[in-house]
């Protein structure tokens, strides 16, 4: 049985979460104050993490990059009423591997919490480590090394890259790659791709200017460039 940590200090909201996520046969531990949820976090081990922003104590985001530093692999779907691009954007680059508005339709929400265990399950036992330059990416634990040295990577950084990396020698446009990465019904803009892709440059080009791998293909997307059996590959 999987377990599901709710972080929330609204009774209501963390009750029906409760209930409903126990209705569909997950262990469900829950926590109202952001020092509970940070020690629930360590003590249980959870396999997902359903996390609210505003809470007493250390906040969702602080927790949220507690958790990650300690377990790249394990689902945060953060859950907030603050619902600006900037703060999906912070949410997202703590580590957060998907951002739900409040109010949010509980059977929505279930459905992204399937979705999420399903691709932990799915990475677990998927994707050899891929290798290119100097650079070695462990999709399944999120380890990037660069040179020997490990590279944090927030959780959609792992993603855009996986993405990119899947689709070597073609380009990608920005729309594809919100779609499939951050999903349809995500709100960005094709700037939001092009701050994660900088990003990525930053910890995997040795010159983030003038790229080897991420390659800008003007007026449509990206393409990366490592081929299989060509420098590194997988």
């Amino acid at each position: 049985m999987e377990t599901i940590l709710v972080v929330e200090d609204d009774p209501s909201i963390r009750l029906g979460l409760e209930r409903n996520l126990s209705y569909e046969g997950y262990r469900v531990v829950t926590a109202a104050t952001g020092q509970e949820g940070l020690e629930a976090a360590f003590r249980e081990k959870p396999d997902l993490v359903l996390l609210d922003v505003m809470l007493p104590g250390p906040s969702g985001l602080e927790i949220c990059r507690s958790i990650r530093r300690h377990d790249p692999a394990v689902p945060i779907l953060v859950v907030s009423a603050r619902t600006q691009e900037a703060d999906r954007v912070a949410g997202l680059d703590l580590g957060a591997d998907d951002y739900i508005a409040k109010p949010f339709s509980v059977r929505e929400l279930l459905a992204r919490v399937r979705t999420s265990l399903r691709r932990r399950r799915a990475l677990s036992h998927e994707e050899k480590p891929v290798r290119f330059g100097r650079c070695e990416v462990d999709f399944a634990a999120r380890a990037l090394r660069v040179g020997g040295e490990d590279r944090e990577c927030s959780s959609k950084e792992f993603e855009l890259l996986r993405y990119l990396v899947r689709n070597r020698g073609h380009v990608v446009s920005r729309d594809q790659i919100l779609n499939r990465v951050w999903g349809y019904d995500y709100e960005g803009t094709a700037r939001t791709i092009d701050n994660f892709v900088q990003k990525l440059r930053q910890k995997i080009e040795d010159d983030p200017d003038d790229p080897r791998w991420i390659r800008t293909v003007r007026g449509v997307g990206y393409r990366f460039d490592a081929a299989p059996g060509k420098d590194g590959g997988e």
